[in-house]
């Protein structure tokens, strides 16, 4: 016996999963339009602080040499952090939009489509932890 989505022992989700989401209901592309704007906020954060981290090494250099020390050459790292992780939210800003227009492009037109996967998440997530501890190792060399 299927339990009716009017029942009030079955639990809120459980009842949209026995009579199904409808494609259809606007509240599944708006849903999917809010998942764009949060990884689009995510790619320009990602770009925007990859623009500071990169210039964080010309103010290096400028504090040295207003305090008259020599400027090593190991402060061009922040630059490549930085290059990287500007790189990184464009790509996060391509394969975002990809996404969405293939998932709102599936849904007009009727298709079955499958919950998104968390790989997307677990990649950038790995990316910026790779590039945070790349930044840890270059303000401990710089010191």
């Amino acid at each position: 016996m299927s339990a009716s989505p009017d029942d009030p022992t079955v639990p809120r989700d459980a009842s949209r999963a026995v009579r199904g989401i409808d494609p259809r209901d606007p509240r599944v592309l708006m849903a999917a339009e809010r998942t764009l704007l949060a990884w689009i906020r995510t790619g320009l954060a990602m770009m925007g602080f990859g623009f500071v981290v990169a210039r964080f090494g010309l103010f290096l250099r400028q504090l040295a040499a207003a305090a008259g020390q020599e400027v090593s050459g190991s402060q061009t790292h922040s630059l490549w952090i930085g290059v990287a992780l500007v790189a990184a939210g464009v790509w996060v800003l391509l394969i975002s939009a990809v996404h969405h227009y293939r998932y709102t492009r599936a849904l007009n037109a009727g298709e079955h489509v499958s919950p998104p996967r968390a790989l997307f998440g677990l990649t950038v997530s790995l990316i910026l932890a790779l590039l945070g501890v790349a930044m840890a190792w270059y303000l401990v060399a710089v010191g």
